[in-house]
């Protein structure tokens, strides 16, 4: 993740008192809410992480058959990759 889960509390925070000062939401409690955006962020946030990941097994299965033809790791990285991001429908 290209942040840290405390940089990520401190924007959810900040998020969260925007909105209530801009009158957009109300909370009582505002401690919960800064929890499920934070949580909302991380999820977002992580997503490439595991679109990555996902990347590496598929390349990795198939790693015999790249190195036999001469592809490029990078290059079909890339590649897969992007099918993933349309595939999840994630903009990266």
């Amino acid at each position: 993740m290209i942040f840290s889960r405390e940089y990520i509390g401190y924007l959810a925070k900040r998020t969260v008192k925007h909105l209530i000062e801009a009158k957009m939401i109300r909370a009582d409690k505002p401690h919960p809410v800064e929890e499920r955006v934070a949580a909302g962020m991380i999820e977002e946030l992580s997503l490439e992480d595991r679109i990555n990941e996902e990347v590496r097994v598929i390349l990795e299965a198939y790693s015999e058959e790249m190195r036999k033809s001469g592809a490029q790791y990078a290059e079909m990285f890339k590649k897969v990759k992007g099918e993933l991001a349309r595939k999840y429908k994630a903009v990266l």
